[in-house]
């Protein structure tokens, strides 16, 4: 389109989250000039994901980064324990897995993100375009070539060997590629809200889960980031019941700690509705487009998994792939390497996300069931056993090693 800006490069990375910014710092680390377009002026999301595992703080090991990361704010867990009908019961031990960090680093998204960037910017194949939003692929003899972008200043054209679509479960480059979606019922959402942190109140915890509710807390330091789950399409039924009952049935009644805050949450616009979704592409890519992290396979909240799995698959497209970028295209096939490596692990989290999330019955289990269920009677016996969960969401099946190249 004459007068439309146009940059040529490499590879353009569409979407600045974990896939998108830990790619974006693996190519130009590997010498493949890279592009990286987030849509947004800066990284602060509230209500964004926070968990740091052993696998990801293990990468940051591998590049020479660790104790850098390590000195920004962030909350160490290393055992992940679970209020159960009224039972406070630990339900994995990071203490044992055979990696440098042996805990979960609780660390706003927003300043991990910054942190890749500012490491990426130092490589000189690494380009951040900030405000820049994927609008369109462009094609030519039925090959992605580049994106199309709306920006402040106008209209802009990237060029490139190979997008990568990380644009997230909403992704403009999947739908736009008319890429077909699998889905995966599952019979929760989440509303997520603030409430102020005190003094005193208890440490991190997984969650609290009582007769069929489930509230999690996630420590932002001054605050809380609570999470509750309640029935798919349940929210305007709970909005009818009024904002008192909400604070009480819902918060107050699971963490009584909170009772004289939940005042706070005066006004429905302080609680944001998150609609879980777990679902994958059943192709992840075609000639020029490969997509990865939640834009190839969306997940839910359980675990925290779904960053980290996002980040295995940016490393794994590194090594597959970085080698031959830098000669130029690659091919088809090179591109399903990396579904083939990635899908397995994809698969079997999505399996046992589902399996947890159809046996929450939020809100319908009888009152008188309040006995703890038998793998979580089995945790608490069998100490040993808590290494299984913790390796499952620590380390996560397939975990990825960065392979190093000469530049």
């Amino acid at each position: 389109m004459r007068g439309m800006k146009q940059i040529q490069t490499r590879c353009v990375v569409v979407g600045g989250g974990p896939a998108g910014m830990m790619l974006g710092f693996l190519l130009a680390r590997a010498g493949v000039e890279v592009v990286v377009m987030e849509k947004h002026a800066d990284f602060f999301r509230d209500f964004r994901g926070d968990t740091i595992h052993p696998s990801t703080l293990e990468l940051m090991q591998q590049v020479g980064l660790l104790e850098e990361l390590l000195r920004l704010p962030h909350q160490e867990t290393r055992e992940l324990r679970g209020t159960i009908n009224g039972h406070t019961v630990p339900i994995a031990d990071f203490s044992k897995l055979p990696t440098h960090c042996k805990f979960i680093a609780f660390m706003p998204q927003w300043d991990f993100l910054n942190f890749l960037s500012e490491h990426a910017r130092k490589f000189p194949e690494f380009t951040l375009c900030m405000e820049h939003e994927v609008t369109d692929l462009l094609m030519e003899n039925g090959r992605v070539t580049g994106v199309r972008a709306k920006t402040p200043q106008g209209e802009v054209e990237v060029r490139a060997d190979l997008v990568i679509g990380a644009d997230g479960r909403h992704a403009t480059t999947r739908l736009r590629a008319h890429f077909e979606v699998q889905e995966f019922g599952v019979p929760i959402d989440v509303l997520w809200m603030r409430i102020s942190k005190r003094e005193g109140d208890p440490a991190q915890s997984l969650g609290f889960f009582d007769r069929g509710k489930l509230l999690v807390l996630l420590d932002r330091r001054d605050y809380w980031q609570c999470g509750v789950v309640i029935p798919k399409g349940g929210l305007e039924e709970i909005k009818a019941r009024g904002l008192p009952a909400f604070q009480q049935d819902y918060i107050a009644a699971m963490a009584p700690f909170l009772q004289d805050r939940v005042a706070e949450l005066d006004d429905w616009s302080k609680i944001k509705l998150l609609t879980v979704q777990i679902n994958r592409l059943l192709e992840w890519c075609r000639e020029g487009l490969l997509c990865i992290g939640d834009a190839a396979h969306a997940m839910s909240p359980a675990g925290g998994v779904g960053i980290n799995l996002a980040v295995q698959d940016a490393v794994a497209t590194t090594n597959l792939l970085a080698e031959k970028l830098r000669q130029g295209p690659v091919s088809l096939e090179d591109l399903r390497a990396v579904q083939e490596r990635r899908e397995w692990p994809t698969r079997l989290i999505q399996r046992m996300q589902v399996f947890i999330h159809r046996r929450i019955t939020t809100g319908k289990t009888s009152p008188g069931k309040a006995r703890l269920p038998l793998i979580v009677r089995l945790l608490e016996m069998f100490p040993f056993l808590r290494q299984v969960p913790a390796r499952f969401i620590g380390i996560g099946p397939r975990p990825e090693k960065i392979e190093e190249r000469k530049r």
